[in-house]
């Protein structure tokens, strides 16, 4: 058995999605996926898929806003399936609105889901990460983060995650520990639906109209960006860190 099939990982917002998508793909390559949400019961279909073939997960409950809640989340899995080495920081939320209809709360939850959340979560973790002198960071970032209407919230958010990841691999590097962002671009899941909604678009004309745009003539699926995060967290990828991958079918910046 190879050092990477001995590694924990931890995924979260892992009950659907992209989330989902990327806890399936680590299980597959040898890790235990310890499966976080904020709603335990929803990480079921998620831990099945990966017992069923084979693999070891663990369904955990967590607001990975709150910092007691995380530290409870990241010591369970620690004793429950090991050490976690591997940290993908999928966890996310849409309070879409333009600027002057958008809410302290609307800002306040989208901030401290995708930035307070990363960095408390990377904070439980690096620990366990320094102690094996091998560590895997990966924040899930967004093609939004260049700007987009209507998510003054959401773009803030994203771009500050990019800004973390470049701070957390300078910090963690001599750790053995990388830190790398995956920005994805228009990706089919719930979170693309609620958009659609909130546009007033069905979901399939949504997604037609987006590949328009998109220079592979197609929307993303969530294995797409989970092969993107697998690639970040193997081996073979010890001497890239700090960086943003955009996965969108087409260049952005």
């Amino acid at each position: 058995m190879s050092t990477t099939e001995q590694r924990v990982a931890i995924v979260t917002g892992a009950a659907r999605g992209i989330g989902a998508a990327t806890a399936v793909r680590l299980a597959a390559e040898g890790r235990a996926v310890a499966v976080l949400d904020l709603d335990e019961a929803a990480c079921k279909d998620t831990v099945d898929t990966i017992t069923a073939a084979g693999g070891r997960a663990l369904a955990v409950g967590c607001d990975v806003s709150d910092a007691g809640q995380v530290e409870a989340a990241v010591e369970r899995v620690a004793a429950e399936l090991g050490a976690p080495t591997v940290l993908v920081n999928n966890a996310g939320v849409l309070r879409d609105n333009l600027l002057f209809k958008m809410s302290d709360t609307d800002w306040d939850t989208v901030m401290n889901v995708h930035l307070r959340g990363a960095f408390l979560m990377a904070r439980a973790c690096q620990k366990h990460m320094v102690d094996a002198g091998f560590g895997r960071v990966v924040n899930l970032s967004s093609s939004s983060a260049l700007g987009n209407r209507g998510q003054a919230n959401y773009s803030a958010a994203k771009a500050g995650l990019q800004g973390f990841t470049k701070t957390l691999a300078i910090e963690l590097g001599k750790f053995g520990i990388t830190a790398n962002a995956v920005a994805p671009g228009f990706i089919a899941t719930d979170m693309t639906a609620a958009t659609a909604e909130r546009v007033g678009m069905g979901f399939e004309e949504f997604q037609a109209a987006a590949a328009t745009q998109i220079p592979v003539r197609r929307v993303g699926e969530p294995a797409d960006i989970a092969n993107a995060i697998a690639f970040f967290t193997g081996d073979a990828a010890g001497f890239v860190s700090g960086q943003v991958m955009y996965v969108a079918g087409g260049p952005l910046n």
